[in-house]
């Protein structure tokens, strides 16, 4: 397998195009996947036929993929929809080929995506697990700046929150406990990882008054898991899940919803998060932000995020080898 990481583009009327210029030698091996055109006026960068073809050093190696129109920052355009959505499955072909250690993805704008394209699917990591296979996932977003880390797993996503009650069930919470648990030995080298499971009511329920789902199904779904020799604690209160003492007790945190576990995490390291995506047959990573429609083109994007991510799948991949 080639070591070098593939970075996506993304959207390139978002900061997508400043970042990948802003990180080239940041010290990891990747390739730029997208149009050079959309690069900011005096990229130093060199095309290259293959991801692991040579280039100079401190030139960012580009992977051409043209695209239909230009990018006018903070403007998607539709015709550029296509675009997006073909780096993406460009980028898991080549890593499924061993042609790249990892994939690393620019951030993308999902009305954009759907106005332009049709697009199905809710975001990033549901179109990577379609072109895996519809294979089942989860979605971390690890801390790289503070100790100890906060890792946490929401075990339902894009969803808005009146539906999470009937969408966190028995089987959704298993799973991502399970895919979380297997990641954590399999890429983070944990051999024994300690997880955490918060309960969806404010005080974990409070013993079923302020809800049951923690007495009726979550504390004996968890106690069966325990019964396997999975080293689980929960349901817990979430409130008190992310000071550093709490974190100390725990290697990842599962949480019942999007807003429960990404809070915390942009609160501890707003500019250091990773996104990544566990269950893949391959490592993901992204920056923990979106497309800065607002910044875009002028020059203030924060390249923090997208470097850890980079050094994150870098990592992952030599951990998994």
């Amino acid at each position: 397998m080639i070591d070098r990481v593939i970075l996506t583009c993304g959207e390139p009327a978002g900061i997508g195009p400043e970042l990948a210029a802003k990180v080239a030698g940041c010290g990891v091996d990747f390739a730029y996947l997208g149009d050079p055109r959309h690069l900011p006026c005096g990229t130093d960068w060199t095309p290259i036929e293959a991801p692991g073809d040579p280039v100079p050093v401190g030139s960012l190696p580009v992977l051409r993929h043209d695209f239909t129109a230009p990018n006018q920052p903070g403007q998607p355009d539709p015709a550029n929809a296509e675009g997006v959505i073909d780096v993406i499955a460009r980028a898991v072909d080549l890593v499924m080929a061993g042609q790249a250690s990892a994939i690393c993805t620019l951030p993308i704008n999902k009305q954009a995506l759907q106005e332009g394209a049709g697009f199905a699917y809710p975001g990033h990591t549901e179109y990577l697990a379609h072109l895996a296979g519809d294979v089942p996932v989860a979605m971390m977003l690890s801390s790289t700046t503070v100790s100890p880390p906060c890792r946490v797993v929401p075990a339902t996503i894009h969803i808005p929150l009146s539906l999470v009650p009937a969408a966190l069930t028995p089987e959704t919470l298993e799973q991502a406990i399970r895919i979380t648990h297997a990641a954590m030995i399999a890429q983070f080298n944990i051999a024994a990882p300690r997880i955490a499971v918060a309960g969806i009511n404010p005080h974990a329920g409070e013993g079923g008054r302020m809800g049951r789902e923690e007495s009726d199904w979550i504390g004996p779904l968890l106690d069966r898991l325990r019964g396997e020799g999975l080293i689980i604690t929960g349901p817990l209160p979430a409130d008190t899940m992310f000071h550093a003492p709490a974190r100390a007790r725990y290697d990842a945190a599962i949480c019942a919803y999007h807003d429960q576990a990404l809070i915390p995490i942009k609160t501890l390291d707003f500019a250091g998060g990773v996104n990544i995506t566990l269950g893949l047959p391959f490592i993901r990573t992204s920056p923990d932000h979106g497309t800065a429609f607002d910044i875009a083109g002028t020059g203030k994007a924060d390249p923090t995020s997208t470097i850890a991510a980079l050094t994150m799948a870098r990592d992952m991949a030599a951990g998994r080898r």
